[in-house]
This record gives C-alpha cells, sequence and structure tokens, in this order.
C-alpha cells in the first residue's frame, strides 16, 4: 500500500501518473491496422485524430474491437475506425486532483481520460494508473 495516507494520494495530478506514451490513428484507417498499431505499441486504446482543428478527438478502445467487431462478427479489414470510434473523448487538465479524475471518469463510465494541457495532447490517464498510484507497494 502507498506510503502516504489516502488523503494525500487523491490530490496528486493527473500529470504526476499519465502514461506519456499516446498514440494516434487516422480515423479513415482500418481497424485491422489500428489493431495492428495497438498490438505494435503495446496500448489498449488509439486517440483518433482530428479531421481539422475545429474538430474533436475521438478514442478507439480494445472494448470498442470486441464489442463492435468481434462480436457481431465484422471483418475488421473492412470497417474504418471512424465507425466504432468514441467522440468526442473526455479530456483532463495535467492539474487536475487524481479524486476529481476519479469522480469524473466514474460519473462518465469511462476507464480513460486524455490530458490536454490545452494545446496538446501530452498524456492519457487510466483508471489503472489512479489504482496504482494509491494503492502501490
Amino acid at each position: 500500500m502507498s506510503k502516504k495516507p489516502l488523503k494525500d494520494v487523491r490530490f496528486g495530478k493527473a500529470s504526476d501518473v499519465m502514461k506519456k506514451n499516446v498514440v494516434f490513428v487516422d480515423g479513415k484507417a482500418s481497424v485491422r491496422d489500428a489493431i495492428k498499431l495497438m498490438k505494435d505499441k503495446k496500448v489498449s486504446s488509439l486517440v483518433v485524430n482530428r479531421r481539422d482543428h475545429g474538430d474533436a478527438w475521438g478514442i478507439m478502445t480494445r472494448k470498442d474491437v470486441v464489442n463492435k467487431i468481434i462480436d457481431p462478427g465484422k471483418d475488421p479489414a473492412e470497417v474504418r475506425v471512424h465507425e466504432i470510434m468514441t467522440k468526442p473523448l473526455v479530456t483532463v487538465s495535467p492539474g487536475l486532483q487524481l479524486k476529481y479524475c476519479a469522480r469524473l471518469m466514474h460519473n462518465t463510465g469511462i476507464r480513460r481520460a486524455v490530458v490536454f494541457d490545452g494545446k496538446d495532447i501530452i498524456g492519457m490517464l487510466s483508471n489503472t494508473d489512479i489504482f496504482n498510484a494509491v494503492f502501490h507497494d
């Protein structure tokens, strides 16, 4: 368990525990190619690029692949990422306290949020990252 009291760890920030290896994919890519990218980069989700500056980012996760490709028996080579992604994705600021990140994830039913500094995506924060920050040895 964490050496810091839980009340102190909860006040840590998203930037303290986020993963910096965010991988991007184009929405026009095939799901097959996106799956290969996920496996090659060892990530469980991909941020889907915006079409232009006024557009929102999307996200494609392993859960999307299982629920929207494997379960209905679709061919991942025939489906485009934009057809199965979730959009817009939920973002948090780097300075947002972990307790608020956890609350946001719970209230929106998501497992990960992108960390956005107002200009660029700088990381990905998952519920696992928060769990490990609070309950590590």
